[in-house]
């Protein structure tokens, strides 16, 4: 038991997190939704990474394929956190999230913590769940921090944005070891606040979602903060963004710098 608990205080947290706190820029949507999400100027992935060398951001998360076509641009410069599993939303059948990338691909490649998606409530929940305890082993052998993407869906889940379906995804990540959850917000900060404490240790962090107006993502930032978040995960809404710099560092001044109750 100690070397197992000396063994998960050695994870690297440090490297992906500032006062304790987290904010990762995610591209990892060209494989979760194809090219519907980008246009002509961000199409190409090199323009969203060398703007994220730009951004007070303490980790990028993307696939496996990004990273290898892309390290020389943020490899050194910005944290990597290398996500092993995806789908396609072209298929209509119970959500799986086929493993791409291995525990070992994500050390060759410099990343500093791994992520990992499972679907609570799927049909393919027992695959997923019995991969993602082999991969939280492997991490924890190489000090990786491990980042659970916990999304409950599939017929079973009748209301997967309610309380109840996002705090048994909550827990679900701290069961099967995650360092980190990365979870949708439930809209409520006082609910949110319930759903951290049955998270347990596991660090909370939220989904940025769907493009939003500038004024609601700055204040559900603030309400997430406020209710015990560690931080969060954010895509689109900085890339879409007319200014993604701009914007990516005023969300970094309301995680970082503003002080909660």
């Amino acid at each position: 038991m100690k070397s197992a608990i000396r063994s998960r205080k050695g994870r690297k947290m440090k490297k992906i997190s500032r006062n304790g706190r987290f904010f990762f820029l995610a591209l990892d949507h060209g494989l979760e939704h194809g090219p519907s999400d980008f246009t002509e100027t961000t199409y190409n992935p090199e323009h969203i990474i060398n703007l994220s060398t730009k951004m007070k951001i303490t980790g990028f998360i993307m696939q496996k394929g990004l990273a290898v076509h892309y390290s020389e641009n943020f490899i050194k410069k910005v944290p990597l956190i290398l996500k092993l599993n995806g789908k396609t939303n072209m298929t209509k059948t119970e959500p799986f999230s086929a493993p791409i990338a291995s525990v070992k691909d994500a050390v060759k490649l410099g990343a500093d913590a791994v992520g990992y998606t499972i679907y609570p409530g799927s049909e393919h929940e027992a695959k997923m769940l019995e991969t993602a305890g082999k991969i939280e082993s492997e991490a924890r052998d190489y000090g990786l921090p491990l980042i659970i993407w916990s999304y409950p869906r599939g017929k079973a889940v009748k209301k997967p944005d309610s309380f109840e379906s996002i705090a048994y995804a909550a827990r679900v990540a701290l069961e099967i070891g995650a360092d980190i959850t990365k979870i949708h917000y439930t809209g409520n900060k006082l609910t949110f606040s319930d759903i951290i404490r049955i998270a347990g240790r596991c660090r909370v962090i939220t989904a940025g979602g769907r493009f939003k107006p500038e004024s609601d993502l700055l204040k559900e930032a603030k309400d997430i903060m406020n209710a015990g978040a560690a931080g969060m995960a954010v895509g689109r809404n900085i890339w879409q963004n007319d200014d993604p710099v701009g914007i990516a560092n005023a969300l970094a001044s309301i995680i970082f710098d503003m002080n909660f109750q």
